[in-house]
């Protein structure tokens, strides 16, 4: 077994919730180097409580999770992550750069300013997603597409093994989200991508993998995922709606 045919990320029968309330069930899921795995599932079927086990924000009542560097287990991995938009605050203080910089905290000690290298790596970041002539911008000035771009490269600059997003289609037009699709291709030519979404229709099309989670997680090892697969054999219900030129898949309220 070659080191990019192993996991990176790996859940054994993990259990997990919030004081005596079980939100995930029995979850068993691995992470390959190179994957870009979509997490879908009904609001409140547990996807951010995967994502927060995962980013290790969060204990599991019971199970495993371990975190693989070329076949050998280690107690954590370089993990970028783009929070939801709803969680900034626009209205802060700060600028494009600042922001970017804040993705290379543990790269330094604790009350250590950043160093020449770090801004250099922001600024590499900021190029590459097109974003250099904002750097000294409020946050506050920015389009919503203009702050996923700067979010994203927070998440990247600290060249991670797994970046995760949570719901990046949020906010931004069809445009940047084809450019931010293409964007994520690139980047997973160097780490592990996982995305989670309630659009199903745009996941669908851009990842390798599903991951769907209702309390327990169902995994396909493909993308094509028929609407009767989905409602039956995933436990997601679906709509197809409208959306523009082109049908929408989006995730029903699951019944009790």
């Amino acid at each position: 077994m070659t080191a990019l045919s192993q996991p990176i990320i790996k859940l054994e029968n993990v259990f997990a919730g919030y004081e005596d309330k079980v939100v995930l069930q029995d979850v068993s899921l691995e992470v390959l180097h190179h994957d870009f795995l979509g997490v879908i599932g009904p609001n409140g079927g547990g996807k951010t409580t995967l994502m927060r086990i995962i980013l290790g924000m969060m204990k599991p009542f019971s199970g495993k999770v371990s975190y693989y560097r070329d076949g050998v287990e280690v107690p954590e991995l370089t993990i970028g992550y783009l929070p939801q938009y709803n969680d900034i605050d626009r209205k802060f203080p700060i600028a494009v750069e600042e922001v970017v910089l804040s993705g290379l905290s543990k790269q330094k000690k604790l009350f250590a300013p950043f160093d020449a290298n770090h801004k250099q790596l922001v600024a590499e970041t900021l190029d590459k997603l097109g974003m250099s002539e904002y750097a000294k911008s409020p946050i506050g000035a920015l389009s919503g597409g203009q702050l996923q771009r700067v979010l994203l490269a927070r998440a990247i600059v600290s060249r991670p093994e797994v970046v995760v997003l949570d719901e990046p289609n949020t906010y931004i037009d069809k445009r940047f989200q084809e450019q931010m699709y293409q964007m994520l291709d690139v980047i997973n030519r160097d780490c592990a991508i996982i995305i989670v979404s309630h659009d199903v229709g745009t996941i669908l099309q851009n990842v390798k993998a599903v991951a769907c989670v209702n309390r327990t997680l169902h995994y396909h090892d493909t993308p094509q995922i028929s609407n009767d697969e989905l409602s039956e054999h995933f436990g997601c219900p679906i709509d197809l709606l409208g959306h523009g030129h082109m049908p929408h898949r989006v995730l029903k309220a699951h019944e009790d």
